[in-house]
């Protein structure tokens, strides 16, 4: 039997990928945003209502930068007035569903001792 040796990431300095990548993660818009699109391609009323409390501001800035990470694909519709664009998932983008499950399964599991 061959045991597996769990590698720790130094999450403490700026290099390291996994720091980078939590710093992207960090925002609680996507984290949220991705949970949305889990469901498939959205587009930006749809998304509004899904999240409430985002403002359209801040859920513009959000889809963009994680269209920039590679995290978020925006498809263009309808070119003429008025625009109609959705929201997708890229591949890289889909890869997160399975640790936010182990997220939300920890948080289920952990209860209110989580919270304390």
């Amino acid at each position: 039997m061959t045991l597996m040796t769990l590698v720790i990431p130094d999450v403490l300095e700026a290099t390291c990928a996994t720091r980078q990548a939590l710093e992207r993660l960090a925002s609680k818009w996507r984290v949220l945003v991705v949970y949305a699109l889990l469901a498939g391609p959205q587009r930006h009323a749809e998304l509004r209502r899904r999240l409430p409390g985002v403002s359209q501001k801040v859920l513009t800035q959000t889809l963009r930068a994680m269209e920039d990470d590679g995290l978020v694909a925006r498809r263009v519709l309808k070119e003429s007035a008025p625009r109609v664009v959705e929201y997708d998932l890229t591949a890289l983008g889909k890869t997160l569903e399975a640790p936010l499950a182990a997220i939300c399964a920890w948080a289920a599991q952990s209860g209110s001792a989580a919270g304390s």
